[in-house]
């Protein structure tokens, strides 16, 4: 593995962590600030939108498994990284399984990897409620 692709899985495993625990300085340092992410809907979401949802509590992250993760290095600060991922949330007092397949831009500037795109989908498998102890 190369140094930067340590880097991007480093970039992501943080995101994960940050996701849980609704870091935001840390969410602000891992999206870029023109960072935009569609999800299986379609619906656009900007990086600000994203930490709203987390800080007003519309949703809450209890557990993440991420799977299948790959990095793929385009040129010199570029990279797509696509894998997919297991989520236990909380949403309006529930708490359900999501699993979604994901393709992120990552962009190296001013020498730091950021995710600047992403795009979710979610497998032809339904959500479940969640499992509970975890």
């Amino acid at each position: 593995m190369t140094d930067d692709e340590q880097q991007i899985l480093k970039l992501f495993e943080d995101g994960d962590r940050a996701l849980i625990a609704a870091d935001v300085a840390e969410l602000s340092r891992i999206f870029a600030d023109d960072y935009v992410q569609y999800d299986e809907s379609g619906k656009l979401s900007t990086k600000q939108d994203v930490i709203d949802r987390l800080t007003s509590g519309k949703i809450r992250y209890i557990w993440m498994i991420s799977t299948a993760r790959r990095i793929r290095l385009l040129r010199d600060g570029v990279a797509i990284v696509h894998g997919s991922e297991d989520d236990a949330v909380e949403q309006r007092g529930e708490r359900s399984l999501v699993r979604y397949v994901y393709t992120d831009i990552v962009m190296k500037r001013d020498g730091k990897w950021q995710i600047v795109a992403s795009q979710l989908a979610k497998p032809l498998i339904e959500s479940q409620p969640a499992p509970t102890g975890r």
